[in-house]
């Protein structure tokens, strides 16, 4: 166990799945079996690496006693992220003004606020809110709402009282700047600004991207590729992708590509919350990618799933995946920044309860900053003196001002 002095308390967000409706590539891994790994091999296209001798079985340890905190909540979009964390928030993580809205989902009635609007509102882009009356509501999405290229921005507010459901059948929300279907406007679509997604104020609930191939797979409720991306104040409950792979994963969000190398923000999200409410997917019970930065913010990932077999490389007879209970991230030269953030009862089926990272060239960094990992089991692989994280990059984890039970 390692532990600093400041602790994040335990977030009492005990919302059941029943009271939400009612509201209404290539990548790296331990090849061995199951049993503790003492070493292991990764790779990014034909790239090999070995972990230190400190990648052995996850240690457990007894988590200790935490003051929790409660608060009647009225909205969806309360009970996301963590009201102890207090990580500062720059200007590029935080909400964008929506008091101008481009265009209006709804006329002001539930009946309103249909899956084809949010579609077409989508595809329009510009700053979208919507007018569904004063009280929570589901809209049950038909079909995948699809970021057209052209659009500089989309920006989705949903104040709140919004969520938007795949009902188990479907991904919610897809962005591609490489897929000329949706518009191919630049020579580099890898590697472009624009369009800039934002999400905000919104439960994702119920997405599935199971059996979905693009760009690999993954992204149960949401698939970006290029462009930027960030997640505001939203919540995302019950998500899936694929239950095997070696490298597909995110069963809430899955990114691929960001313009110039700049990180994708989670700032005050929670991801599942609750027994029940969480991801399940190969890896990456929430969140997935490769060669993309984050920066995590006071937000909440928790029972979350990782549930595939093999690892990757895929160990001979298994279909690979298992990795990254939480969080799944793979490349060469990336980041991730995790602070004032809660990560709990995450589980992975091979390594990484909490958080699977591999720079394959060793130049990533991983960083958890005023934070508590608790209770993240890596049933097959952990890298020694961090429980629930398995780790190769430049140097040692930074944890600070955290504790990792």
């Amino acid at each position: 166990m390692r532990s600093l002095p400041a602790a994040i308390p335990v977030l009492a967000c005990l919302l059941t799945g029943a009271l939400l409706t009612g509201c209404g590539a290539s990548g790296g891994g331990p090849a061995g079996a199951s049993a503790p790994a003492t070493s292991a091999s990764v790779t990014a296209t034909s790239a090999s690496a070995t972990p230190s001798p400190q990648a052995t079985a996850a240690s457990t340890h007894r988590p200790k006693p935490a003051p929790t905190t409660s608060a009647p909540r009225k909205s969806a979009a309360a009970y996301a992220g963590n009201p102890a964390g207090h990580a500062a928030v720059p200007a590029a993580a935080r909400a964008v003004d929506t008091s101008k809205p481009t265009r209006t989902v709804g006329d002001g009635t539930p009946a309103s606020c249909t899956s084809a609007a949010v579609v077409a509102a989508v595809a329009a882009g510009g700053v979208i809110t919507f007018s569904c009356g004063p009280r929570p509501v589901v809209i049950t999405m038909k079909a995948t709402a699809k970021v057209r290229n052209a659009s500089s921005r989309v920006v989705l507010d949903g104040g709140g009282l919004v969520t938007l459901s795949g009902a188990g059948q479907r991904r919610i929300l897809y962005m591609d700047t490489c897929d000329q279907a949706q518009g191919w406007t630049t020579s580099h679509c890898q590697d472009q600004s624009t369009p800039e997604l934002t999400v905000q104020n919104l439960t994702f609930a119920d997405g599935n991207s199971t059996g979905q191939t693009a760009e690999g797979g993954g992204g149960g409720a949401i698939l970006v590729r290029g462009g930027r991306f960030k997640a505001v104040g939203d919540r995302f409950v019950r998500n899936r992708c694929d239950r095997s792979g070696p490298d597909l994963g995110g069963a809430a969000v899955r990114v691929l590509d960001q313009y110039h190398g700049l990180p994708v923000y989670i700032t005050a999200s929670t991801f599942g919350g609750a027994p029940g409410l969480g991801g399940s997917c190969s890896n990456g019970g929430a969140l997935s990618s490769i060669g993309v930065s984050w920066v995590v913010l006071n937000s909440v990932i928790t029972y979350n799933s990782a549930v595939g077999s093999g690892a990757n490389p895929a160990r001979g007879g298994t279909p690979g995946g298992g990795s990254g209970g939480a969080v799944y991230t793979d490349g060469n030269r990336y980041t991730v920044r995790v602070e004032g953030s809660l990560v709990a009862h995450n589980d992975a089926k091979e390594g990484g309860g909490a958080f699977f990272f591999v720079s394959n060239d060793h130049t990533g960094t991983l960083a958890l900053l005023k934070s508590t990992l608790r209770g993240n089991p890596s049933h097959g692989f952990a890298t020694a003196g961090y429980p629930g994280v398995f780790y190769i990059g430049a140097g040692k984890p930074d944890v600070s001002g955290s504790t990792l039970d």
